[in-house]
């Protein structure tokens, strides 16, 4: 579809705290909201009606099928019924399949319309506190169109693991860490997060828990920033950060600048959880001085991540 036609798909605009959304629609009708999906995220747009549908017996509801396209198979996941919204016959005549990549996995939601192309900063995302109240809530943060209307950024990650949980990470078994093979710093030390969707946050909390390792959690990377600005030069006890890459306020890359300007934590380990897993945001991690890079369906080898990046700095 045209409106993906342009998209810049350089990873500058990370670095300078600035993205490209997709916007689209559910509904065609008036009163139907624009949600929007971080088009790093995307890959293409196409016509329902083009691609037969094959139904999988005892799947979630929300699962409606898979379509064969360029020879790969994929899941096609009714976003407007997790929405609340239910489509008329003629409604999904007429929709769209927004192909995506969480992950590495290719899913494709069922839309009505992609309606624009969007570039904002980070710091024009917003997440007030009344969407993290609910643990079953669906929004992860928003912006304004041109025109004011709101547009609304959903957490992704939640619908996978409402609809597909078994291509999300493993928490369910505790990892067996030998604990004399815990450095002392992260034994004694606290684990900064910069984390903000809320299917994430349980997973880590999860990990950290069974891991039996202190970690201290931020919804986005400004708060995470602020919060080392008061330590001061105690800062540089944080045994190790992780942060993600999409965030409101500040992104990731953002995060990475700051920590390594900071005298206090430029040589502490930042490992970038995310699951904008492309080449190109890996490398530009890295550049920016990420000690290493985990897609967020393999956090539950984070643990290992962190004390093999603490023991390299040690003997170096």
């Amino acid at each position: 579809m045209s409106v993906l036609d342009n998209v810049d798909a350089a990873t500058n605009l990370a670095k300078n705290n600035e993205l490209q959304l997709l916007v689209f629609r559910v509904s065609e009708k008036s009163d139907s909201a624009y949600y929007a999906i971080n088009v790093f995220k995307t890959r293409e747009v196409v016509e329902s009606k083009n691609h037969y549908m094959t139904q999988i017996p005892s799947s979630h509801r929300l699962l409606e099928g898979t379509i064969i396209l360029r020879n790969v198979q994929i899941p096609i996941l009714n976003l407007p019924e997790w929405l609340g919204i239910t489509l008329t016959r003629e409604e999904v005549e007429k929709s769209n399949i927004l192909i995506c990549d969480f992950n590495g996995i290719i899913i494709g939601l069922r839309i009505m319309s992609a309606y624009r192309v969007l570039k904002k900063n980070w710091n024009e995302m917003h997440a007030p506190d009344s969407y993290r109240l609910k643990d079953d809530g669906v929004v992860i943060n928003d912006t304004r169109l041109e025109d004011g209307s709101l547009c609304l950024v959903l957490d992704y990650e939640k619908l996978l693991a409402d609809t597909i949980p078994q291509a999300m990470v493993d928490t369910t078994e505790p990892k067996n860490l030998d604990v004399n093979s815990i450095p002392e710093k992260l034994k004694n030390g606290t684990v900064l997060i910069a984390e903000d969707s809320k299917t994430a946050q349980r997973h880590l909390i999860q990990i950290f828990n069974n891991a039996d390792i202190n970690m201290k959690l931020f919804h986005n990377g400004k708060e995470l920033i602020n919060y080392i600005d008061t330590l001061g030069a105690e800062a540089k006890n944080i045994p190790a950060i992780i942060t993600d890459i999409e965030m409101p306020e500040m992104s990731g890359f953002t995060v990475l600048q700051k920590l390594r300007a900071n005298p206090y934590t430029k040589n502490t380990p930042v490992i970038v959880n995310s699951s904008m897993t492309g080449e190109n945001n890996k490398r530009e991690a890295e550049e920016l001085g990420a000690t290493d890079f985990i897609d967020k369906t393999k956090s539950h080898g984070v643990i290992e991540m962190i004390i093999e990046c603490i023991n390299k700095m040690e003997e170096n």
